[in-house]
């Protein structure tokens, strides 16, 4: 649709010198994800790969799990007064048979591109149950036993930043990349919001029939928050890796689900805070 840039003047000055320029900007517009044709949440997106963004969120809230049981996604025309489509509202159709969950006042969630929980009623709603649990030891959902070299993690930030084609426009694009345990890159998606990112590569996922993603590592530029180490465990996928901190309860809910969690992934160097089981460490791990 040609929407994920848009093109802003802008007054620019180095050195003193003031000049003005178009600049490229990255496009942040709502989009209203529907279930059933009942409003479900808002998120602030970056326009692209939307049926995918509403088809991964879905798999994060515990929804959808399986392609059969997704039916089908358009965009609502109609969406305003005269009638016009903004392709800024999406509704998902489940199959039939496959259970609706309530949808009420306090479930209806606005979701910005920062935070993608706010509005959420108590952290025990989003402790949603795995389709996939996450086994202690190397065998993870699907059978797929996932073991990662610390070489092999210390290259996918270059490789991530390598493959976004936005970012090198706009400068303003956070990251999600699904690699290999060899560090091939599988997918990547782009948004300006990280958890959107997230949900995009599952989405896809979901609709390819590849969910779930137990042989995978997933890449996330910026933090790693509860909200996107919930979305790794939901998809399946056994480490999360990123290239800033993790949060407290990002860290807690790893410790409980055995995802791994890799934190200020930079160069040859990086935290692990759970899950070290699938890194293969060449020394002992100790202290307190």
């Amino acid at each position: 649709m040609g929407r994920v840039t848009e093109r802003r003047r802008v007054i620019r000055i180095r050195d003193g010198a003031v000049s003005t320029r178009p600049d490229t900007l990255v496009a942040e517009e709502p989009l209203e994800i529907r279930l059933n044709g009942k409003p479900l949440a808002i998120t602030m997106r970056t326009p692209g790969d939307d049926f995918a963004l509403a088809a991964g969120f879905l798999v994060s809230e515990g929804v959808l799990g399986r392609a059969d049981e997704l039916a089908n996604i358009v965009y609502c025309a109609g969406a305003t007064q005269d009638g016009s489509n903004t392709y800024n509202v999406v509704d998902v159709t489940l199959a039939p048979g496959v259970p609706v969950p309530d949808i009420t006042l306090e479930r209806n969630v606005y979701t910005t591109s920062s935070c993608g929980l706010c509005g959420k009623a108590s952290l025990d709603a989003v402790r949603t149950t795995a389709r996939w649990p996450l086994a202690d030891g190397l065998e993870d959902a699907g059978g797929s036993a996932v073991r990662i070299e610390p070489e092999t993690l210390s290259v996918l930030p270059d490789r991530l930043r390598a493959a976004q084609r936005v970012f090198d426009r706009t400068g303003g694009l956070h990251a999600a990349g699904l690699f290999s345990p060899d560090g091939e890159l599988l997918d990547l998606r782009e948004d300006v919001g990280r958890h959107n990112a997230v949900d995009k590569l599952v989405g896809r996922a979901l609709q390819q029939g590849l969910l779930p993603l137990s042989g995978s590592v997933l890449m996330v530029s910026g933090r790693a928050s509860f909200e996107l180490a919930q979305k790794a465990v939901m998809a399946g996928i056994p480490v999360l890796a990123a290239v800033s901190a993790p949060s407290s309860l990002a860290v807690d809910l790893a410790a409980e689900t055995g995802l791994t969690l890799v934190g200020f992934l930079r160069g040859t160097s990086m935290n692990v805070y759970a899950g070290e089981q699938r890194l293969a460490l060449r020394t002992a791990v100790g202290g307190a």
